[in-house]
């Protein structure tokens, strides 16, 4: 372990929140009258995925759904590998979110004073709350944001990137250790919360800021917190394919509204081949069409969705941010197909929790992307996302105000020291991941990507943040070794092999 550097230690709060999008600002919410601090690398509210959310939020409001009939689609999305009291858990809090969102001032879209529903894949009833056409992550982030700004129990740090969590001798967590770009800064609490998001940035091309990329995780990895379901990693179909097919990073996302809208996937020749591959076809779920559309893009066939009959000359005013990032790329979508690539887009897996958002350690909650709640199983069902954030991180800000755990004891020194992954590595892992960890795996190319991340680690620094980072990565594929059969997002092209 490397000599410690000289660090400035913060006041202590009652919770500590890593993480500023819709699960964390939902739980420093409802802690009220805790004193909560969160802790956000961007601005607050405009930190993680949750701003980039463009589906919306799945909630059983029409006269014909029902909780029960959301839980049936998310069940049946996630192959029934989801823990079913946690599904029923979500879907009955969906309304109450929707409620306590408009009470914030988020502005859903409606009809004659009616919330519009929309449709999107696998789900058997149109029950997507939508604000903007596509902008639904935005509204809320804004809506949770300015509500937090305004809180007087809660304290937004921006610009602080934490780098390991803070325990006592006896492994508990009584904070996190953060660098604020100069200096390391302790900062102490009686609860920390992760709602640092998923690790879908971690591939080459993903629909995620950079943030997302399993950070979080690999903190509590590196603090002997259990992970879970690591091999589940949702690859959304319709990312805008960039015109630089080697191009590593964020691509805008072509929301699944689209093709609830009546927007379909056609080859170069012109051709819907959805039909012959599912009887949903394009409302298939995300992997079936994530997996059809690769199919032909490693054929050589490029792949485009076509809404110039569903959407036409109202895409600008129905789906501005799709609108917008298209004309930016030079594709104008009311009178050409839009070319597509699947994208990493979202992870099951993450911390494991109970019921209460309690992870395996004293002291460390996990809500959100970050954590493995059990309601996704082996594929998350469209916009239950959000939800999951929203509804969970209400139910934990709750749990704290009423039984926030005692104190810990003094802090160890800080076990890590803020050295990221070098540019050229993280590019590498990237491509690997991307390439032998991806949508279609075999053991063949699992074994050549933890045989890589094995070689790096011997390079980094082991008590450095890059080297846990790797070791989170190393977890995940060694996941996705151990599940050997194929199922929901996780897919094995050697599964008939496999002993």
């Amino acid at each position: 372990m490397s000599t410690q550097p000289a660090f400035i230690a913060g006041p202590p709060s009652e919770v500590l929140v890593i993480g500023a999008g819709a699960a964390g600002l939902s739980t420093a919410l409802a802690a009220a009258p805790r004193a909560v601090r969160v802790l956000s690398l961007a601005e607050p509210a405009r930190d993680g995925a949750s701003t980039w959310a463009q589906g919306g939020i799945a909630a059983a409001l029409g006269a014909q759904d029902s909780p029960a009939l959301h839980a049936a689609d998310t069940l049946a999305a996630g192959q029934h590998l989801n823990q079913p009291d946690a599904v029923a858990r979500l879907t009955a809090a969906a309304a109450g979110v929707i409620d306590w969102l408009q009470t914030l001032g988020a502005h859903f879209d409606r009809r004659d004073d009616v919330l519009l529903l929309g449709r999107e894949a696998a789900h058997g009833q149109a029950r997507i709350v939508h604000a903007h056409g596509d902008a639904t992550g935005a509204e809320v982030m804004r809506a949770l944001g300015a509500a937090s700004r305004a809180a007087r129990h809660i304290e937004l740090l921006a610009a602080r990137r934490a780098i390991a969590l803070a325990q006592d001798a006896s492994a508990r967590v009584v904070g996190a250790w953060a660098w604020n770009g100069h200096a390391l800064e302790l900062w102490p609490a009686r609860a920390v919360v992760l709602a640092s998001g998923g690790y879908a940035a971690l591939y080459r091309s993903t629909t995620n800021p950079a943030a997302s990329d399993g950070s979080g995780m690999a903190l509590a990895l590196a603090a002997g917190a259990r992970l879970t379901d690591l091999e589940f990693v949702q690859f959304h179909p319709t990312a805008l394919a960039p015109a630089d097919a080697a191009r590593n990073g964020q691509l805008p996302l072509l929301t699944e509204a689209l093709r609830g809208a009546g927007a379909t996937l056609i080859d170069r020749h012109g051709q819907r081949f959805m039909l012959a591959e599912h009887a949903l076809a394009e409302l298939a779920p995300r992997d079936v069409v994530a997996r059809a559309i690769a199919a032909r893009r490693l054929a050589g066939s490029a792949v485009f969705l076509d809404a110039r009959a569903a959407i036409g000359a109202e895409f600008p005013q129905r789906f501005p941010t799709v609108f917008a990032a298209c004309m930016q790329a030079g594709i104008d979508p009311r009178a050409q197909p839009m070319p597509v690539t699947p994208a990493a887009h979202y992870c099951m897996g993450g911390v494991f929790t109970d019921d209460r958002a309690r992870s395996t350690l004293d002291g460390l909650y996990a809500v959100g992307e970050a954590a493995a709640s059990g309601v996704h199983g082996a594929n998350r069902l469209a916009s239950n996302s959000l939800l999951e954030g929203l509804a969970f991180g209400r139910d934990l800000g709750l749990t704290l105000v009423a039984d926030l755990p005692r104190g810990g004891e003094t802090p160890q020194p800080c076990p890590r020291r803020h050295q990221p992954l070098a540019a050229d590595v993280r590019a590498e892992l990237a491509a690997l991941l991307w390439a032998q960890a991806g949508l279609v795996r075999c053991e063949q190319g699992l074994a050549l990507a933890a045989a890589q991340i094995e070689r790096w680690l011997d390079q980094q620094a082991a008590d450095s943040s890059g080297a846990d980072l790797l070791r989170f990565a190393a977890a995940a594929v060694a996941a996705m070794r151990a599940r050997r059969d194929s199922i929901g997002a996780h897919w094995r092209s050697d599964a008939q092999q496999a002993a």
